[in-house]
């Protein structure tokens, strides 16, 4: 049997500590811990959220992760910086160059920052406080789930600085919340609260601590058949776009892989036995 200092890793994604990565029987606690600033985004905690998605996409042993920020906000969105250095010009072409440029695959820099928590293949959980603006917002929208406390403050805010949505906010909003909307928050960029992302559908649940929630649901996945609940999200995420027959042969091409495997056999005996499971990374 590990110890509890064996099971336990901990992994620091950026020299001045942006992004902090816990791993804990399974469970993955992902934190941006630059909470002078509510944790907004710059070309640093852009680089340190896609080197903490990137690092967890190898490690075998995660089976859940929870993405949080620490302090007053889970992600006041972009450094307000970046907004006066747009509007004197001084980072135009600096920026377009950012923009049309692709990181991986289909995204660019800021878009795979919130991208890449969507190819991780195990399930995500935002736990959501404080205020999630714009940037912030879309990172939230990455999650496979949304645990939102009740007086969190919440914006589609691009409009009011004359921008639109373009970390993935477009592509993941129309598969979460009905399109108009999507529309009225986006053209207007009102601030609503968790209740309200309750009502329109963008939270799962809301939570008076959405970390310690988050966190119990990621050890009740851990505690599941790992091979399952990754192939669970690949046919979730296969759905977004495929058409019936395609899903319906990936459902059964992803039954064919479990029948009989090793961990399946495990999620059997452990329910007959009435035991907990002992499952294989």
């Amino acid at each position: 049997m590990a110890t509890h200092s064996e099971r336990m890793k901990v992994f620091k994604m950026s020299d001045d500590k942006r992004v902090s990565v816990t791993i804990d029987n399974g469970v993955a606690d992902v934190r941006l811990v630059r909470a002078e600033k509510m944790n907004a985004l710059d070309d640093k905690m852009f680089e340190a959220i896609i080197a903490a998605g990137e690092k967890l996409k190898s490690e075998r042993s995660v089976r859940a992760v929870v993405l949080s920020g620490e302090g007053r906000a889970f992600c006041a969105g972009l450094d307000t910086s970046r907004f006066g250095q747009m509007a004197d010009g001084s980072a135009r072409s600096g920026a377009i160059d950012r923009l049309i440029k692709r990181r991986s695959g289909p995204a660019n820099m800021p878009q795979y920052a919130v991208w890449v928590w969507r190819e991780l293949p195990m399930p995500v959980i935002a736990a959501v406080h404080g205020t999630a603006f714009g940037g912030g917002f879309q990172l939230m929208l990455s999650a496979d789930m949304r645990y939102i406390a009740p007086d969190t403050k919440l914006s589609i805010m691009e409009a009011k600085w004359g921008l639109v949505p373009d970390m993935c906010g477009m592509q993941l909003m129309r598969h979460i919340v009905r399109d108009d909307i999507a529309r009225e928050l986006t053209y207007t960029a009102r601030v609503f609260s968790g209740e309200d992302a309750l009502r329109y559908g963008f939270a799962t649940r809301l939570a008076a601590d959405p970390h310690a929630q988050a966190m119990a649901t990621a050890r009740e996945i851990a505690n599941k058949s790992p091979n399952a609940v990754r192939a669970a999200k690949r046919l979730f995420t296969a759905a977004t776009a495929a058409g019936e027959a395609e899903m319906l042969m990936a459902e059964s091409v992803e039954q064919e892989k479990l029948i009989g495997s090793p961990n399946q056999k495990e999620s059997i005996m452990a329910n007959l036995q009435k035991r907990a499971p002992n499952f294989a990374d």
